[in-house]
């Protein structure tokens, strides 16, 4: 097992990073005196493959824990599941002494830690993530939402858990296209802040989309190690922590007008890399090598790299409803190369676009 840390003073945790980690789990939240009564939220198909291991090391540990399941799937990340997280606390006597532990991918996780961030005015929770997506990104750093119908995460709260446990063994059980998913935020922090895990991850794409352990287990670590840097320098987004929504201004939209569910978050976010690469290249911050060196990786990886036949008006609305526009411009996350990334306000966000969509056709 391999131990990182996200160091923000009183609100640090560690993230245990390593295989068979759910079997001992019981151990871990005693190492950090997590309280003794547990809410175990999951969905059925999570909870049928990982409840039992995890319910019982939570019992030999000495923990009461229960299993509080809602459906799984972003047309569910809304009020109303979370309503049913809040109903089920209630319940069963859930109070200020006890602790909440995200048995999940990211729709299970943002949805619990958002419970745990207002359940009570808050209680402590663990996340523990059981897909690539999830390990790569949103277990880590604190952003806990749900979704609007009219945007995504636009209702949540800044909330760290007290630790992650990622059991990359879950790995085994995603089906391809969860791969793929995950494996573009992946990409995105090679963009954003190394160029030579980008090369790395040029390097080893074909061992990544089989699902090769080894091969995983170092992005995953790589992954977070990244994202935890970030945070420990700007927790709140306040600045370089933007830098982390790199392609997810336009992926958004995308998942926005097609439905929560029809496309998987990093399919979108794929798209939205490119479509932002190309603005890069408009703007000379980049060159068009740049911009062939990312679609080519995202393809080998089975991912998507051309945007869904929606209108220019209708993914303009989108993104005006962004949580990142003030006074209607929107901030934009623009690559300089590859490596690194800028901050860009487009105040002109049909004019700019629409000259992007041209070079889709």
């Amino acid at each position: 097992m391999d131990v990182l840390q996200v160091s923000l003073g009183e609100r640090s945790y560690p993230i245990h990073v390593g295989s068979g980690l759910l079997s001992a789990i019981g151990e871990r939240l005693r190492d950090i005196k997590f309280p003794h009564q547990v809410a175990l939220v999951s969905n059925p198909l999570v909870a049928d493959l990982y409840a039992d291991t995890v319910m019982s090391s939570l019992q030999q540990a000495g923990y009461d824990p229960r299993l509080m399941l809602v459906p799984d799937g972003e047309d569910y990340k809304n009020l109303e599941t979370l309503q049913l997280i809040y109903d089920q606390l209630i319940e069963h006597r859930f109070d200020r002494g006890c602790g909440l532990l995200a048995l999940g991918g990211g729709v299970i996780g943002d949805m619990a830690g958002f419970a745990a961030a207002s359940f009570l005015r808050g209680i402590p929770f663990v996340q523990v993530p059981t897909t690539l997506l999830s390990q790569v990104d949103s277990s880590v750093g604190g952003k806990t939402a749900v979704n609007h119908p009219r945007g995504k995460n636009l209702i949540g709260a800044f909330y760290q858990p007290q630790l992650v446990v990622i059991d990359v063994a879950t790995l085994q059980t995603l089906d391809p296209r969860e791969v793929s998913a995950g494996l573009a935020e992946v990409i995105k922090y090679g963009v954003i802040r190394d160029a030579d895990f980008f090369v790395w991850l040029e390097e080893h794409q074909e061992l990544l989309r089989q699902g090769d352990a080894e091969a995983l287990v170092y992005a995953i670590k790589k992954s977070c190690q990244i994202k935890a840097d970030i945070v420990e320098i700007d927790e709140r987004e306040s600045s370089i922590r933007a830098h982390l929504n790199f392609g997810h201004t336009f992926g958004h939209a995308i998942e926005n007008l097609a439905g929560y569910g029809q496309w998987k978050h990093g399919e979108a976010v794929a798209v939205g890399m490119v479509v932002a690469a190309k603005i890069s290249q408009a703007k000379e911050l980049c060159r068009e090598a740049d911009v062939s060196r990312l679609i080519n990786l995202l393809r080998a990886i089975d991912l998507p790299v051309e945007p869904p036949a929606f209108s220019l008006a209708a993914y303009v609305e989108a993104m005006q409803r962004d949580k990142k526009v003030k006074h209607g411009a929107l901030t934009m996350v623009l690559n300089q190369g590859i490596g690194s990334v800028t901050l860009e306000q487009i105040d002109d966000i049909e004019g700019l676009f629409s000259t992007i969509f041209d070079t889709f056709a």
